[in-house]
This record gives C-alpha cells, sequence and structure tokens, in this order.
C-alpha cells in the first residue's frame, strides 16, 4: 500500500469528524471518498466512483463546465445542486491538491439547513461539534419544544374555559340547560326576528314521590322527565330545567297549532306512565302551557314566559295532566280565580302498597 494512499486515508478519517459535508476527488474529478453526512442524502446511491460534476449541477461560477475548469476555481466559493431530486442546494468551496493531485470540496446547506434537516433527518450528530447548524439546531428544538408546550398549554386552558362554560349553562342532575343557559338563548330567539313556541312543563305530583320516596327517587324521575323531553323533541329544539321540576321547551319556527298539541299530548302520556325506581313505582303526571310568538310587535323574554306560566296554570285548574295554548282572557282568569289543587294520583311505594289519594294531595301542597 503506498504512502500516498495511507496519507489519504488518514486525512478523509479526519475529514469524517471535522467536516462531514466534503468530497475527496481524484486528479480526474472522480469522488475517491465522501463524508458520512453527505452520503446519507443519497442513502441508497453509493458516491465513490462519480464523476463529481455528473453528480452535481455547478450554478456559480456559471463558466466552469469541466474538472479542470473547476480545479481552478481553488479557494472561491461554489454553488451546486445535487442533478437529481431532490435537488437541494448546497454551497462549498474547493481546495486542491498541490500538484494537481486532486481535490477536497467542502460543503454546506447554507441558507436551506432546515429543509435538509427535514428531508433527510438529520440531527446534530450529522454535523461538526464545531459546525454553528449544531447551535441553530439547538435553538429550533427549544422554539419547537416551547411552541408545543404553549399549543398544549392553550388547548388545555381552551378545554378547561369550554367545560366551565358548559358547566355553567348546564343542570348537573340532567344534563339539560339551565335557566341561565335558557335566558341567553331566549333573548337570542326574540332578537332573531324567527317565529317560535314556547311551552312551560310542569311535573304533577313531584312533591309527592320527593316526600314519599326521597329525593334518590325524586332524582331519578327529573333525569327520566328530562330524557323523555329530549327524546320526543328535535335537535335543535331547547330544553331547560329552570326549577325542581319546572321545564321549559322552545320549538324554533313551530308555531302549528296541530302539531304542538301533538308534541304535548305525546309528552303528558309519555310522562304519567309508571317509572321504576329499584323495587318502587314512581307516578307523575305534567301539565303544560304553550305562548305562540310569530315575530308581531317587541315582546321581552320576560313577558314570554309570564304568558307561558299563565297557560300553565290554566291547564292545572282545568285538572292537570293537560295542555292549554295561551290567550289574553287568561290574565283576567289569573286575577279573579285561585288555582284548584287536582286530586293526587296514588304513589306505590315499596313493598305494593297504595298511600291514601286524599292523604297524598294534602301533602302534595306544592306542585
Amino acid at each position: 500500500m503506498s504512502e500516498r494512499f495511507i496519507k489519504c486515508t488518514e486525512l478523509a478519517d479526519v475529514l469524517d469528524l471535522l467536516c462531514p459535508m466534503y468530497v475527496l476527488l481524484d486528479e480526474t474529478g472522480h469522488i475517491c471518498r465522501v463524508g458520512p453526512t453527505l452520503q446519507k442524502l443519497r442513502a441508497d446511491q453509493p458516491m465513490k466512483g462519480q464523476r463529481f460534476l455528473e453528480l452535481f449541477e455547478l450554478n456559480r461560477p456559471k463558466a466552469v463546465s469541466s474538472f479542470a475548469g473547476l480545479m481552478k476555481t481553488s479557494g472561491a466559493k461554489l454553488h451546486l445542486r445535487f442533478r437529481d431530486e431532490p435537488q437541494t442546494g448546497l454551497k462549498g468551496a474547493l481546495v486542491s491538491f498541490p500538484g494537481g493531485n486532486g481535490a477536497i470540496v467542502n460543503l454546506s446547506f447554507g441558507i436551506s439547513v432546515m429543509d435538509a434537516v427535514r428531508d433527510y433527518a438529520l440531527n446534530s450528530a450529522d454535523f461538526s461539534a464545531t459546525d454553528l447548524t449544531i447551535e441553530l439546531l439547538y435553538l429550533v428544538e427549544a422554539k419547537s419544544a416551547a411552541m408545543e408546550a404553549s399549543r398544549t398549554l392553550n388547548l388545555r386552558l381552551q378545554g378547561m374555559m369550554i367545560a366551565a362554560e358548559e358547566q355553567a349553562y348546564t343542570d348537573t342532575l340532567t344534563g339539560l340547560k339551565n335557566r341561565r343557559a335558557l335566558d341567553h338563548v331566549l333573548g337570542r330567539m326574540v332578537t332573531s326576528g324567527k317565529a317560535f313556541a314556547l311551552m312551560n312543563l310542569d311535573l304533577d305530583y313531584f312533591k309527592a314521590v320527593n316526600d314519599t320516596m326521597g329525593h334518590a327517587a325524586g332524582d331519578h324521575v327529573l333525569q327520566q322527565a328530562a330524557r323523555i323531553m329530549v327524546e320526543e323533541t328535535r335537535g335543535d329544539d331547547i330544553v331547560a330545567r329552570v326549577g325542581g321540576d319546572e321545564f321549559v321547551l322552545i320549538f324554533g319556527e313551530l308555531t302549528d297549532r296541530k302539531n304542538l298539541q301533538r308534541i304535548a299530548g305525546r309528552l303528558i302520556e309519555l310522562l304519567q306512565e309508571p317509572i321504576r325506581f329499584g323495587d318502587q313505582t314512581c307516578r307523575i303526571s305534567a301539565s303544560a302551557g304553550t305562548v305562540i310568538w310569530c315575530n308581531e310587535g317587541e315582546p321581552k323574554a320576560a313577558d314570554l314566559l309570564h304568558e307561558a306560566d299563565l297557560a300553565l296554570y290554566a291547564a292545572k285548574r282545568a285538572g292537570r295532566a293537560c295542555h292549554k295554548f295561551y290567550c289574553s282572557e287568561m290574565r283576567v282568569e289569573n286575577q279573579d280565580n285561585s288555582t284548584t289543587q287536582a286530586p293526587a294520583v296514588p304513589v306505590v311505594a315499596s313493598g305494593g302498597s297504595v298511600s291514601d289519594p286524599d292523604e297524598t294531595a294534602a301533602r302534595a301542597t306544592g306542585t
């Protein structure tokens, strides 16, 4: 083995560490050895043995078209790129050996380093320890980590805000909208100018369930009632729990009395069905009152709620378990008449015993 070859090999080993993007050329312009990082850019295409100018296209200086011309650029800045895809742009400098016995071309990515790192999955081990690219990669990684942490924190905060807002507008027991949400939605409906119907629905004899069977049974009844109302209304209708056993339903752009009567009748029918709670049976009914707004005048949300209440009270006076539409005469009737208490529906307690209806009615002084 010649002394010259040994020296070239030793030189190449040093270059692998100091400038891993180098190309070692012989006197004919063929590649004798290539730095490990540069070879990584064409991992499936060995560069050794290829002609330098057949692998790379020289952009500057433009006048160079041969290896002899390239050798005359010793010390000058080169701008070149791969001839095949991806045509990564490179910068370099050539230093020729004495006597024209070959040359070393040291290459770098220049301003395209971030594209190269992305395209070829490079990391700090692919660059010389003294290369400023290491510092740049560190800064980019630190920035990326900080941005990711910030994005994660923002998403978490946004999720917490959405959850808090959702909780503020949701009845925790039934999952329905609460009074606060109803006020917001109803105000929006009034200002939208679109017609809608507002139904106030109250559970009859619910207090008797609470007093006789306990609050756990009452909570179960409320949850089942909420489920029925959601299932029997459209997806864009609003169902809200605004009191202990009081619900409000808003039907957007639905003002047909027959349809509304059908919906109310269906709800009342389903709510009268026995509700099982463990080995006990709960029995309730429902009364409902509806006001229809057809974009006439500029009503206040509170006025519409009051009118729905008057219709509800009329339904209770009529014997409960029925539905009434609001009319102006109800204001006078509400002033002249007191609410009539309907007979209580028996509550079947544990063991199948039936409570005295008169005694239940006496306890159910509320609704």
